[in-house]
């Protein structure tokens, strides 16, 4: 039997539809905790988060402020009576967490891409109630984000979810992680008791796009959403750009919700969708290969080499060719594109 369909996906049934986590990006002080909380709108916010230890990516940012910060979230959640969820990155992160008995933990999509740190934390989790979910890793890797939840079920633990908060494979100037909402739904498809939670705050980086994602994430049957909201964005001490107001996130859950009633999406917008992505991908591709090209040209000019070098040309010719027949794709179709892609690269290097 796969380990993966050993998960029911009961614990998210507790929950109204869709689940919404939202909270700071991290945990900065005690008012920014409370007041946050106090603003979020109960009827749509179900789970408040916060980070507490914030792993970055250059020493010297703001990393956290350590345990005292889940005395905060204890408060926001006796006071407003809450659910309470914060990442953890490593074994000891865990223990504390525990310790204080926050309801929710999440791994990091970090320790994600690191099996040892997964298989430590399981081991600290063993035989745990909590909900766990466990962020994808930041490559384009599903198998190692499954192995993942695979070493959580092994150490008897099952109210387990998914978050999806984009993938590192490409500079974007419009995400700051790439969705590849393909990818992540056919998950959903073969695990449809497996929760996915989409986190359009770092799929996107910028506030301003939360909405267009969150609204694309419930159209392709995602179980909830988790969007860093802070009291004060422009102030945060992490990822001000991607966090919204509590007043922001009321605005757009009241538009997705409305949506999500009059929700006429059918599975041709994801393959839009997914056409989009790839498109964007190969238009990067093309720009990194004219400045190679224009490189190329100055080594050239300079050692005063042929433009045209036409045995070249029929060896790559012959390259394509071998590509194509081993992933059965239509040799013509790539040829005529590499005969435009070529035309420009002489372009570029004859000037």
């Amino acid at each position: 039997m796969n380990l993966l369909n050993k998960i029911n996906g009961k614990w998210i049934k507790k929950f109204s539809y869709p689940l919404i986590i939202a909270g700071p990006c991290s945990a900065e002080n005690k008012s920014q905790i409370l007041d946050t909380a106090k603003n979020i709108n109960k009827d749509y916010v179900e789970v408040f988060r916060a980070g507490i230890w914030k792993p970055r990516t250059k020493p010297g940012m703001f990393e956290g402020v350590g345990e005292i910060g889940l005395k905060w979230l204890m408060d926001a959640k006796k006071k407003y009576n809450f659910l309470i969820a914060t990442e953890i990155a490593n074994k000891k992160q865990a223990e504390i967490a525990l310790k204080y008995d926050i309801d929710i933990l999440w791994i990091g999509a970090r320790s994600t891409c690191n099996p040892f740190t997964v298989e430590e934390i399981a081991n600290t989790l063993k035989n745990t109630k909590k909900i766990i979910l466990i962020k994808n890793p930041l490559s384009l890797d599903i198998n190692l984000w499954l192995g993942g939840v695979e070493r959580l079920i092994n150490k008897n633990i099952f109210n387990i979810g998914l978050i999806h908060r984009g993938f590192t494979i490409y500079p974007s100037k419009t995400y700051r992680n790439l969705p590849c909402w393909l990818e992540v739904v056919n998950i959903k498809k073969d695990y449809p008791n497996i929760p996915i939670i989409c986190d359009p705050s770092h799929i996107t980086g910028d506030s301003k796009l939360i909405l267009e994602v969150s609204k694309k994430a419930i159209d392709f049957g995602y179980d909830g959403l988790m969007v860093e909201t802070h009291i004060n964005p422009d102030n945060a001490l992490s990822d001000a750009y991607q966090q919204i107001t509590p007043d922001k996130l009321t605005d757009i859950l009241n538009k997705i919700l409305f949506k999500k009633k009059n929700n006429n999406f059918n599975e041709i917008n994801l393959y839009r969708t997914n056409i989009l992505e790839i498109d964007k991908n190969i238009i990067y591709l093309l720009k990194k290969r004219l400045n190679s090209s224009k490189l190329i040209g100055k080594i050239k000019k300079k050692n005063n080499i042929e433009i045209i070098q036409k045995e070249k040309m029929l060896e790559l010719k012959e390259y394509y060719k071998s590509i194509c027949k081993s992933i059965n794709i239509d040799e013509n179709y790539i040829q005529n594109l590499f005969d435009i892609i070529h035309k420009k690269s002489i372009e570029v290097q004859l000037k």
